[in-house]
């Protein structure tokens, strides 16, 4: 009905992620709340098929009964829904090691615009069923059609926990130690780098597994640290903080850049000497970068805009993945088209050819 009369509609879940993108008024809000819940889960095959707008809280509680979790850390980690996870591709810190959204997604049923519902995937870990749509769903923000549910691989619980936080008064030395983590034998599960405006260069590092796999990971981190003099201590929820960095800045803007990891360190410095800088949050596996901006709103462009600029000139990316309700109009999301951007254009058409589907909340419509 809305693309016969070619109403726009706007998809939401629990409303976490409504901040991304340069999305305005639309005609229609179709939410998938109520499509909640565990559609089928086999624990000897390691997977589990979920409706989309069940909460990542939900999925945990369900998962840990029979001994097993969803190897996803997105921000907003307990109200974001399956869903909104995967049109998003929201990733956090786990994604080096288990993989990211596009790893973990086997199947999926998507309702389309004209009615139809598309089947993609499979229900096993293996599968060749025809083409990979799930991938086009994954980062599509909704403009492709409506994700109604999801088959993901998911792990058994590891056995034990362990983590340190450490303090350094140098950025080149939270880096080296940081790359020191990632790339030694004992693999971690996160190894994070953030810089406060008031505070220290802190470097966060999890590892999670079997007893000797943990404790030879948080010996050979602990190692590290003491190599560049560094101060470290026990973990509180250092980690959860910085992943819902996302969750929490809501005001001024939010600059999310992908670099290349040999790149982090002299980002990094630039970006604590901005006149806004207030937070910085680097994976040092992946390269992802959040840089928080908070001044008057001039300042915060300027920043945010530097910031961009900074990426690209040494070989990454970015967009504004959150700014202030006032600044919507005077800083976009995507100040460049991505790569792709006639391709990913001619699928949108294929899909969705009266665009209704989330107006402007993508960069290719």
């Amino acid at each position: 009905m809305a693309a016969g009369e070619h109403r726009t509609v706007r998809i939401t879940g629990s409303g976490t992620k409504s901040y991304l993108g340069d999305v305005g008024a639309t005609d229609i809000e179709l939410s998938t709340e109520r499509l909640a819940g565990v559609i089928d889960h086999v624990p000897a095959d390691l997977t589990v098929t979920l409706a989309a707008g069940t909460r990542m809280s939900d999925v945990r509680a369900a998962l840990a009964q029979a001994g097993q979790f969803l190897p996803l850390d997105p921000p907003h980690a307990d109200q974001a829904t399956v869903g909104g996870v995967i049109a998003a591709n929201s990733n956090g810190f786990w994604r080096a090691r288990y993989g990211g959204v596009r790893d973990l997604l086997i199947g999926t049923r998507t309702a389309l615009v004209d009615g139809t519902i598309a089947r993609a995937g499979g229900l096993v870990v293996k599968n060749v069923a025809g083409y990979d749509l799930d991938k086009l769903l994954v980062g599509s923000f909704g403009t492709l059609g409506v994700i109604v549910e999801a088959t993901l691989k998911v792990l058994p619980l590891p056995e034990k926990s362990d983590g340190l936080v450490a303090r350094f008064a140098r950025a080149a030395d939270a880096f080296a130690t940081a790359d020191a983590v990632v790339r030694g034998p004992s693999r971690v599960e996160a190894c994070v780098v953030e810089r406060t405006a008031d505070g220290p260069w802190a470097v966060a590092v999890q590892a999670r597994g079997s007893d000797p796999t943990v404790k030879r990971a948080m010996s050979d981190a602990r190692r590290d640290v003491a190599a560049r003099r560094g101060e470290a201590a026990e973990p509180a929820d250092e980690l959860g903080a910085m992943r819902e960095l996302p969750a929490r800045a809501s005001e001024g803007a939010l600059v999310r850049v992908s670099l290349p990891l040999a790149a982090a360190a002299a980002f990094a410095e630039s970006a604590v000497r901005l006149e806004s800088f207030a937070t910085l949050v680097v994976d040092a596996a992946t390269g992802i970068a959040r840089v928080h901006v908070v001044n008057d709103d001039d300042a915060v462009i300027r920043d945010a805009e530097a910031l961009l600029l900074a990426a690209r000139m040494v070989g990454g990316a970015g967009r504004i993945e959150r700014r202030a309700e006032q600044l919507h109009s005077r800083l976009r999301t995507w100040p460049n088209r991505p790569n792709g951007d006639f391709l990913m254009r001619r699928i949108k058409e294929a899909f969705d050819p009266a665009g209704i589907l989330e107006p402007g909340r993508s960069a290719f419509v």
